[in-house]
């Protein structure tokens, strides 16, 4: 399933790499990108969206979904030959495994982006009846998720929308009991159009949305440190708390603290980002 908004170049180059049932979530592209769709791929499903929706269009794919599984991408990528089998074949062989994330290969030369290093040194415990490592985030542009489940605890939410949208989600299915784990044989490659090395909208939108996640989901302790660093951050971290002031009443009615256990792996990887970033001072 891929969501786009105004992708008619990134979707020319994808959508003929992807070779399973495909549903096209539009997000109110002017650029032509559905006309592209239905010429390149005219037996995937095309849906229309009359506003942007941002990440809430994944919802829209996952509901008109037949299968028992949905594999996300964005219009700049796709899955390599082999991988949704694979992720399937876990997903039937481990009832309690909701989403698996993928591997994901950047660029002309393929490098593993550095989140997915990140994220297969991760500190929380592994479990010793299933494959992968416990994780509790995902790129939403490379995982395989348990349709049911996703849906279940409301899937991606119009509060965040955009950028950062993964947090909460991945949050709701540990909470719900679902093990998140990610797969280095599971594969996406993306090709992201070049953007800054410093993009302050980026680090704007994420200074709002780790904040509102926060209020959504974590203790108040949490909220107030993730309000300073992101204040910390400059110009573009004090403008995305400012961003997130005006959608708070919105986070506040959706809020729901994570029960203990999840919590508890919350901190854990709370504690290893604050080491790290310690850890890299000394040097």
């Amino acid at each position: 399933m891929v969501i786009t908004r105004n992708g008619h170049d990134r979707l020319a180059r994808t959508v003929p790499r992807h070779t399973a049932p495909l549903i096209v979530v539009d997000n109110a592209s002017v650029d032509g990108s559905t006309e592209l769709i239905r010429t390149v791929a005219p037996g995937a499903t095309v849906i229309e969206l009359e506003h942007n929706v941002g990440a809430v269009a994944r919802n829209i794919g996952a509901a008109a979904a037949k299968t028992p599984y949905v594999a996300f991408a964005d219009d700049d990528s796709w899955w390599t030959p082999g991988s949704l089998e694979l992720a399937a074949d876990v997903l039937d062989a481990h009832p309690g495994i909701g989403l698996v994330a993928a591997r994901v290969l950047v660029g002309a030369d393929a490098h593993t982006d550095p989140f997915c290093e990140r994220v297969e040194q991760s500190p929380l415990p592994r479990a010793t009846d299933a494959p992968g490592t416990t994780v509790l985030g995902f790129m939403a542009c490379a995982v395989v998720v348990r349709r049911s489940a996703l849906l279940d605890v409301g899937g991606f939410d119009p509060v965040v929308e955009f950028y950062g949208e993964e947090e909460r989600v991945a949050l709701d299915l540990a909470d719900s009991g679902q093990r998140l784990c990610y797969l280095p044989d599971v594969v996406v490659r993306h090709v992201p159009d070049a953007r800054p090395v410093v993009d302050p909208w980026r680090t704007r939108r994420a200074a709002r949305n780790d904040v509102l996640t926060a209020v959504m989901r974590r203790p108040a302790g949490v909220v107030v440190r993730r309000t300073v660093r992101c204040l910390r951050q400059g110009a573009s971290g004090v403008l995305g708390v400012l961003d997130a002031l005006w959608r708070l009443p919105r986070a506040v009615a959706a809020r729901r603290p994570v029960g203990a256990e999840t919590e508890y792996q919350a901190r854990i990887l709370d504690l290893a980002a604050e080491y790290g970033r310690w850890e890299k001072n000394l040097r």
